[in-house]
Order: structure tokens, then C-alpha cells, then sequence
């Protein structure tokens, strides 16, 4: 009876999907959710110390994984999607007459509904627990990856409202501002604040990318050169401009390539995005296979849920096994070895359990209660072709 509601929820789900809907664009979009989702799990530790809690992460002693975030390490890619959209979703709606601010209106309530939910709670959550006597360290230790995917929202979002204004900018532009700025803080000795205008800069080469892909300028060519010539300058910042290999954070480091990004973390999301164009036609090809396309739209569709909720579920999970006396490996204790990468991987499954717990009380704040099947039904009509199902975030 199971598989029987399955495979009519597959069929309804590929049978409402317009014929022009870009699938490979909704596929690149999940994986990028599902990357970083992933990557937080795998480098965030949260240890208990006495009567606290601090965050550790195995990057810190374990500097050989850290090509676990050259796979792990996706925003690019969501920036890339979120560009291809807005160009193209703005586009539309001014052949249809919609103005500027209704367009922003309607994309920003999508975008920013969710996060009411996630909010609530956790102001719950940190007053309960201050009031409760908790230490407060370990109540900033706790709110802070909770909260922490609140920051891509909000420069997500602001470039999303510069739309009109950048969507036909040349991404070289803010590639020479990453470029300069990296040149003052690290050639010069330039103050450290001057990186932070490389958290607009840096993501709007992707966004940027992403606008021009809409128009067809990205052939598979400009793909390849994009992929060789981002991988090739990332390669040689690291090892002969002492850039760290790491694209995220490493506590402990002098310089994180991700916060604020650097030219390293702009050249490798130019890389991924030239592959991303690469995929493009193979994805297309595969998504034409009903089941696979349902899983793509289903992540798509609760994309919001998984990306504010996933610290949360891993964090749920880490609280409920502390009363069981003895600290458990790969959750509890200290990331200082191989074992506990194995450990962590062993648990990877349980944080998905997690997550499916969060999505089932809080996916209706995305999805309006809505199916799969009708969520994607109600986006036929007027739509752009990567469809609106991207345009949600």
C-alpha cells in the first residue's frame, strides 16, 4: 500500500510539472541545500566541557579534510540559482506588467516567511534557558549555528531587491572589488573591516553569473573556462598566496576564507559554477525519470525548512544523548581523530531523523500545507522556465 501511494505521488508530482520547467536548475539548487547541510554536520562538534558546551570543529586538528569542504561548500551555487531566477522571474514580470515592489513583495514573503517559525522558538529556547540559570556561553554556543543561516538570507536578500540593477552587471566588476580589497588587507596590511565589503562583492560574482546565464550568455564553453580558470587561480592562491585551503571557517585560524569571503572562496565559486553550467545537460537528461525529478521537487519545495531547520535537528539530537552518562562518540566528544569521522558519519542518519521531525512541524510555514503534487501544479501558468519552485528562496 506504501509503495502504491508512492509511485502515485511520483506520477502526479511529474504529471503537474509544466513541460518547460528547467529541472536541471531545481536539481543544482537541492544539491546545493543538501551540501550544505551535509558540511554542517560533518564539521560542527558540539562538547561538552564540565557544565558548558563549546563548539569544536575537526578541521582545526585534522587539516587534511579539508577537501571535505571543497565538496560541502555550495553557496556559490545557491547564488548562481538565485541570480538565473530573479533575472529571469523580473523579466517576466515586467512583460506582464507587474511593478518592482509587487515583484519584491511577493519574492521576499517566500523567502522570509519561514523564518518566523525558527525565530519564535529559538527566543523561547534562550529565554528558557538564561532564566533557567544556563551559562550563558553555552547559550551563545547553542543559538549561534541555530541562527547562523539567517546571514545568507539577508545578503541573499539584498541582492535579490538589486535585481534591476545588477542583473545585466558584468561579473568581472565585483571580481576587480575582491580582488583590491584582498590586495589592501593582505599585500598592504589594510584594516580588517575592509573584507566585509567582499560579503556583497564576493556573492554578487555568482549572482551576477547566474543573471547572465539566464540570457544564454553561459555556454557549455564559457562553463569549462569558468570551471579551469576558477579551479586553476584557487589552486594557486593556496599554495603560493598563503590562503587557507579550508572555503569555511576553521576556529583557531588567522584567516577564514568564508567569513568575510576572500578571493580564494570567490575563485573556487566561480569554479563551481562553471560546473554547474557543465551539469546543466546531463541533469536534464536524468531528472526526464519521474522518481528522480519527485526528489528534486519535494527538496525544493521544503528547501527553506531544510536550511534554517538542519542545525537545530543536529543539535536536538546532540542534547537528547547527553543523559546517557558517558560522552557518545562522533556526538560528544572531541574531534581529534579518525575514529571520529567515522563516528560522525555513523550519526549522519540520526540528524536526518532530526531534520524529518522539524520538516513535519514546521514545513507548512514554506509550503502552505500544500502536497508536492499541488505545490507544483499551482506553478503552471506565467512561470519562468526554471519554474517557481527555485524561485521560492
Amino acid at each position: 500500500m506504501r509503495e502504491h501511494r508512492l509511485s502515485a505521488l511520483v506520477r502526479r508530482v511529474d504529471a503537474a510539472t509544466p513541460p518547460g520547467r528547467d529541472r536541471a536548475v531545481d536539481a543544482l539548487r537541492a544539491l546545493a541545500i543538501l551540501g550544505v547541510v551535509g558540511g554542517h554536520w560533518l564539521v560542527t562538534a558540539l562538547v561538552p566541557d564540565g557544565g558548558t558546551l563549546h563548539t569544536a570543529s575537526p578541521l582545526s586538528g585534522m587539516p587534511w579534510l579539508a577537501p571535505i569542504s571543497w565538496v560541502f561548500q555550495t553557496l556559490a551555487v545557491f547564488f548562481l540559482v538565485g541570480g538565473f531566477v530573479a533575472a529571469k522571474g523580473y523579466a517576466a514580470a515586467r512583460e506582464r506588467g507587474t511593478g518592482y515592489r509587487a515583484w519584491l513583495a511577493a519574492r521576499l514573503g517566500r523567502l522570509f516567511g519561514p523564518v518566523a517559525a525558527v525565530l519564535a522558538l529559538w527566543t523561547a529556547a534562550t529565554a528558557g534557558l538564561l532564566l533557567s540559570g544556563a551559562d550563558p556561553a553555552t547559550v551563545h554556543t547553542l543559538v549561534k549555528p541555530a541562527l547562523s543561516p539567517l546571514w545568507f538570507l539577508l545578503v541573499y536578500a539584498a541582492l535579490t531587491a538589486a535585481t534591476p540593477l545588477v542583473r545585466r552587471l558584468n561579473p568581472l566588476w565585483p571580481l576587480a572589488v575582491v580582488l583590491h580589497v584582498d590586495l589592501v588587507r593582505f599585500g598592504f596590511g589594510g584594516p580588517a573591516w575592509l573584507g566585509w565589503m567582499n560579503v556583497a562583492a564576493g556573492w554578487l560574482v555568482p549572482y551576477t553569473l547566474g543573471a547572465a546565464w539566464s540570457r544564454g550568455e553561459l555556454t557549455r564553453n564559457a562553463g569549462r573556462v569558468l570551471l579551469v580558470g576558477g579551479a586553476a587561480a584557487t589552486a594557486g592562491l593556496v599554495l603560493w598566496a598563503g590562503y587557507p585551503a579550508s572555503m569555511v571557517g576553521v576556529p583557531g585560524a588567522t584567516v577564514s576564507n568564508l567569513d568575510p569571503p576572500t578571493l580564494a572562496a570567490v575563485a573556487f565559486g566561480v569554479a563551481q559554477c562553471g560546473l554547474a553550467v557543465l551539469l546543466r545537460e546531463p541533469l536534464g537528461w536524468w531528472l526526464r525519470r519521474p522518481a528522480a525529478w519527485t526528489a528534486v521537487a519535494v527538496v525544493n519545495l521544503s528547501a527553506m525548512t531544510i536550511f534554517l531547520w538542519h542545525q537545530t535537528a543536529m543539535m536536538a539530537v546532540t542534547a537528547l544523548g547527553l543523559p546517557a552518562g558517558s560522552p557518545l562518540p562522533g556526538l560528544h566528544t572531541a574531534p581529534d581523530g579518525f575514529g571520529w569521522v567515522l563516528a560522525r558519519v555513523a550519526w549522519l542518519p540520526v540528524f536526518g531523523l532530526g531534520l524529518a521531525v522539524c520538516w513535519s512541524a514546521f514545513h507548512t510555514y514554506e509550503r502552505g500545507g500544500r502536497s508536492p503534487a499541488s505545490a507544483v501544479r499551482g506553478r503552471r501558468g506565467g512561470r519562468g522556465a526554471a519554474g517557481e519552485t527555485v524561485r521560492r528562496a
